[in-house]
């Protein structure tokens, strides 16, 4: 069993982050192989923070519908179900790093505001 949508959004934020732990790339690789479609595949190849909260949205979507289809005896309801609490946890953790970077980019263009009120240009 794999929780393929955390694999996948650990790939995507390597790419944003531009982490070179080659390593871990390899074994979230490895975890993704033959599931690499659709949304765990665009969430995997992510370049922004706004393209990993889409694709992991169109993610949630897909397991949240795994979910309904499944039988509540199935061995592995209850573990896929957990995915998806995970998967929904990580999804407001990207969304706290998304707040936070806009508020670095806030901060950092009030700085240049008041650097030039403090010192005007003639």
């Amino acid at each position: 069993m794999s929780c393929y949508e955390i694999e996948a959004l650990k790939l995507g934020l390597m790419n944003v982050l531009g982490s070179e732990d080659r390593s871990a790339r390899e074994h979230a690789q490895a975890d993704l192989e033959g599931h690499l479609e659709g949304p765990i595949k665009a969430l995997a190849e992510a370049e922004s923070l706004s393209a990993i909260e889409r694709h992991l949205d169109a993610a949630l979507v897909d397991l949240e519908e795994e979910i309904a289809a499944m039988d509540p005896d199935d061995p592995e309801y209850d573990y896929t179900r957990g995915r998806l609490l995970a998967v929904r946890d990580a999804e407001r953790a990207v969304h706290r790093l998304t707040a936070q970077g806009q508020s670095i980019v806030d901060g950092i263009g009030d700085a240049h505001d008041l650097l030039h009120e403090t010192f005007p240009e003639d």
